[in-house]
Formats: structure tokens, sequence, C-alpha cells
């Protein structure tokens, strides 16, 4: 699914906006239950748009970048602080007290994706059935057994309701690089288990095509060559291909079933097709080029930005919707926090030592265009990218980096140890260190993200 520029922006502001606030609150919370003077609270960088002086002596700031944001909070090593007000000066405050005020940001991110995944499982999370269609030959699922027609019931024991649920796990335990255990039902209602062998690191990237990699295919029914929907500014759309276009032939070859017809565009990147189609009970020609991408086995494959007509009898049928009482939903998103913690650390190691590509990391083009497409399918999608951005921001901001806050906890940690804190001019490297790496990461992220623009 696809979203205007309009509607992707206006959902980055909606995504950075609340998620940075969320964090900035934690700090600005924890500090004023502590003690500590605080004197602003700024939501983005750079010229405030709207400025605010509360009741509080706080002022408050929205600024025209929101790409990030700060609580200013009275402390001396910023400026003169009048003597009646020094025991609410931060750094006049004990360690264990900074520590928790720094902590405090990334555990609301924490805690905003227990509740909004909570939301979700209260409500019901619509979902698709992991049911499975022929493995591809000589592929680790033929490996391990798989058939046609087999639902995925657990990994290692843990319930797979849904196909997503499925590729999480799936990306997890190949990151681990494990043997997995998975539990299916066949075709003739029998639980059986399979194996997936997950031990070569090469099964664990970037690519989020988790099933082919492996050889997982999911089920796929027969369909006839009729366009269900057309993606905006996509091949098909350029060709002038619509909803309700039935495919007759392509390059005078018959077309015969949906499968067929994707298979003909997967083998035809970047090459023009002549197209027959029938529409509104007359037949005309297209021309037709597919855009290209990259497989998981490093071809090239065409696209056309087109989904087939699913009679709506076939797709509920195959649809499953993910639901908990409060309480078990409660526990469901801790848990879930907790494993998109996890898989986050564990991709962001995989990065450092090389097993991972560093094209996964995004900037704002990208998660701008996730965002749209959330928006666009739906609250609840919406509030799923704001649960894992979320995490992503808590899990981020607590790496060991001078200038975030795990380069503060870093110090304070350090301090606790010693007894006493670091010099102000190693504090001062570090924070310039800090910077650099900062801005290198970043500008990485948004050359990635140009590189996705570019195709």
């Amino acid at each position: 699914m696809s979203s205007s520029p309009f509607i992707s922006i206006l959902a980055l502001i909606v995504t950075l906006g609340v998620l940075i606030t969320v964090h900035e609150f934690g700090h600005f919370w924890v500090a004023r239950r502590l003690g500590v003077k605080v004197t602003k609270f700024s939501i983005g960088f750079g010229k405030p748009l709207w400025t605010r002086r509360g009741q509080d002596d706080v002022e408050y700031v929205i600024a025209a970048l929101p790409l990030g944001g700060y609580v200013k909070m009275l402390d001396e090593r910023e400026g003169d602080v009048p003597e009646a007000e020094l025991h609410r000066a931060f750094n006049r405050k004990p360690v264990g007290s900074r520590i928790a005020i720094v902590l405090a940001g990334p555990l609301f991110n924490f805690l905003f994706a227990i509740l909004a995944y909570a939301c979700m499982f209260v409500v019901g999370v619509p979902g698709m059935k992991p049911l499975l269609d022929q493995p591809v030959a000589g592929s680790l699922a033929e490996a391990g057994g798989f058939r046609k027609g087999d639902l995925i019931i657990a990994i290692d024991g843990e319930p797979t309701p849904a196909l997503s649920s499925v590729m999480l796990t799936l990306v997890d335990r190949a990151m681990a690089e494990d043997v997995i255990q998975i539990e299916v039902q066949d075709v003739d209602d029998r639980l059986r288990m399979r194996t997936l062998d997950l031990r070569d690191g090469r099964i664990a990237t970037d690519d989020v095509r988790m099933f082919e990699r492996v050889g997982l295919t999911p089920w796929q029914p027969v369909l006839p060559a009729v366009i269900g929907q057309v993606m905006p500014d996509g091949a098909a759309a350029r060709s002038g291909l619509q909803a309700g276009d039935r495919i007759l032939l392509v390059d005078s070859v018959p077309v015969a079933d949906w499968r067929q017809w994707r298979g003909i565009i997967e083998r035809h990147p970047g090459q023009l097709m002549n197209v027959r189609i029938e529409r509104e009970g007359g037949e005309q020609a297209l021309e037709l080029t597919p855009d290209t991408r990259q497989t998981p086995t490093g071809e090239q494959a065409g696209f056309i930005g087109a989904v087939a007509d699913v009679p709506p009898d076939l797709a509920a049928d195959m649809q499953v919707v993910v639901r908990y009482g409060p309480l078990d939903a409660m526990g469901a998103a801790i848990g879930k926090t907790w494993d998109m913690s996890l898989l986050t650390l564990r991709m962001l190691g995989r990065m450092l030592i090389g097993k991972a590509s560093l094209e996964n990391l995004s900037g704002p083009i990208t998660i701008a265009q996730f965002a749209g497409q959330a928006a666009s399918a739906g609250f609840i999608a919406f509030l799923s990218l704001l649960a894992l951005v979320s995490i992503s921001l808590g899990v981020l901001n607590l790496l060991p980096i001078p200038v975030l806050d795990g380069g503060h906890l870093l110090y304070y940690l350090i301090e606790a140890i010693k007894g006493s804190p670091l010099s102000e001019a190693l504090q001062q490297v570090g924070q310039q260190v800090g910077m650099v790496v900062l801005l290198l990461l970043m500008g990485l992220a948004l050359f990635n993200d140009f590189n996705r623009l570019l195709g």
C-alpha cells in the first residue's frame, strides 16, 4: 500500500511529535519528582514556532525541526545558579537521582510501546493465517520436512497465531543462529514437528523476506489474473492498468491465472511487454515495463505495484484476529516489547560485527514512508508503527554513546563506582567523539534513505 507525500509527511510529524514528547516527558516528570528545577521543555530544535511559559515557570517550546527535543534543567555547569536554588540544581543531586532522570526518557518509550501493544491486543490485531504452500525445491524448508498445507502452530513452543508473528520469530531465531522446532498442523489435521536449521549466519540479513530465504512459501490460492488494486506511481499505474482488468495475453502468450502472471512479471524486470487485457467487456492492448527490485539471492526481479482481486469469502477465510482480555493483553504487550527490544539489539550487534548490512539503518525519509503507509492502513497499523519506533528510540538512546542518554548513564555509573565524577575535560572529549559518531550515523541513515528513493 502506498500513500501520498502529504500523508507521509503528516504521519512523520505526528509519529516523531508523539514519541519525542513521550521521551522528553519521562525526563521532565522524573526530574520534577526528584526536586530538580526544569526551565525549558522543547519538542524539536531550531527556531521556535510556539512558546508558552506555564504557571510552573517552565518555558514550553515547539521548534521548527522535529527530529528531537530536550529538557533544560537548572545546572551550575551551564551558568550561575542562585544560592537559594542550589538544592534544585541537577548537578547537585545524588548520582542515583541523576541516573533515574536520564533513564526515564527511554523507559517512557518502552512504557508507551507496552500501552500501545496492549490497546492493539484488546481491540484485536488482524492478520493472515500462517498457512504454507509448497516449499522451494532444495531449500532449508524442504530439507526440514515442510509440506504444502502445513499450518504453523508454534515455533520452539511459542504460539504463532498469525503470519506476521511467524516472520518476526524467524528473523529473531535466524539472528541467534538457532536450530528451531516448528509445530505444524498438516492437511490431515495431524500435529507434526518440522525443523529449520538457521545456524548459517548468511540467512540472517537485513532483508525482511525471511520466508524466501529459508524457502517457505505462504499459501497462494489459485486466482484469476484480475487486477484488484493498483498502487500509485507504480509500473502498473504508468501503463494504464486499472482495478478489474483481466490479463489475457502477454507477448501473445495466454495467461491462465495470477501466479503465472506474477511469474512473467518477475522474469522481465525493466523489459517492455505487450499486454492484452479485458476491460468492461472489450479488449485493449497496453505496453508495460516492470520496475526492478533485488531478490534475497541478489537477482533482479520485476514488479509492477498491483495486487490480485481476491474474492471476499476467500480473504475472510484466511484472516485471523489476535485478541486478548485486558490482563492477558498487558502480559502479551510486555512480552512483545521485550522481544522487539532484543531483536533491535541483536540487529545492531550484527551490524557492528559485519553480519548484517549497514543499509539497515533508516532515516526520516524511510520512517515517513512507513508512517504514511501505516496511517493509510488504519489505526491499528499506525499504532503498531508508533510502538515499534518508540522501542527503537528507547534502545538507541540507551547505547553508551556520549550525547545520548546511554552515554550520560555510562558517566554516572562510572561516578557511582569510583566515587567521583569523570573530569570535565574527559567528558568534553567524550561528547565531541559522541557527536561525531552520531552525525556519521545520521549521515549514513540519510544516505540509505536516498538510495532507497533512487531504487
